[in-house]
Formats: C-alpha cells, structure tokens, sequence
C-alpha cells in the first residue's frame, strides 16, 4: 500500500464530490482503479438526477469500470470513496471482487462497517477484500457537514 497513491485518488475522488455538491446531491464521489494504477472510472452520487436509490457513487463507479473492462470481475482493482461505504455499496464491491476499497469519513449512522455488516471479511462469502478508513476524512467530512448544514438552513 503507497499512502501517498491513496491520497492522490482520494483527491480525485473529493473533487468528484464536490461536483455532487453542486449538482445538490449528497457530497459523495468515488474512482475506481486497476491493480496498474489505471483510472478505469469516476462517479460521483447522483440519486436526484438518475432518481435512482442504487446511484450512488460507488454502484456507479464499479458499473462503469466493468463496462469499460468488459468484465464484472474487477480483479485487483481498488475503490476510493470519499465515505465509508453502506451496506448495499460494500456488498456490491464484493460481488465485484475487488481487492480493497479505501475511504474517508466514516459514518456512524450508515456505513457497513460501523454497522457491523462485515461483509469484506465474511468467510461464509466467496470473497474477501482489504478496507482502508480514514483517508483525506477531514476533507471529506468538512464537505459533508457544510452540504447538510446548508440544506437544513
């Protein structure tokens, strides 16, 4: 693991969730990466606009990077998500066989993982995954806290 990589695409992402920001959708972006730092796929959350209750940024992201692989298998890829991941997003990622997902701020209230729904490391499951938390979670809480903030004005 290279932390300074991490961040980079962590950046990336931030910026993706920004432009949710400005789209007035919940400040979530997500990219996703080939095991040869190949940028296979962005996204940022757009259940507003798709009027989708699966668009957020990491279903789309991994839909994209399997389009563009022609493969749903996304084999040594990583997922960068500016929040940690649902339960819903975490599944999906394993269905997908990616190889880690990296995120920033964690969410006490809705992601898997403080909900104890482990599924990345679940034996009874046909796959396993590396979870990294807390990268750039500053930032991306910051610009969570503002977009609720302002929407609660």
């Amino acid at each position: 693991m290279d932390i300074k990589k991490d961040q980079e695409y962590m950046l990336m992402a931030l910026e993706l969730a920004q432009s949710a920001y400005k789209a007035q959708e919940v400040p979530i972006g997500a990219v996703v990466v080939s095991g040869s730092d190949e940028v296979l796929s962005k996204a940022f959350n757009s259940k507003e606009a798709l009027h989708n209750p699966c668009g957020h940024a990491e279903i789309l992201a991994l839909q994209s990077a399997a389009k563009k692989l022609s493969n749903w298998r996304l084999s040594g890829c990583t997922l960068y998500t500016t929040l940690e991941p649902c339960p819903m997003c975490l599944n999906a990622m394993t269905h997908a066989r990616i190889a880690r997902v990296v995120f920033g701020a964690y969410d006490a209230k809705g992601g898997a993982i403080h909900l104890g729904y482990n599924f990345y490391q679940d034996k009874r499951l046909n796959h396993r995954f590396g979870v990294l938390g807390g990268i750039l979670a500053y930032q991306s809480a910051t610009l969570l806290t503002s977009f609720f903030h302002s929407r609660r004005k």
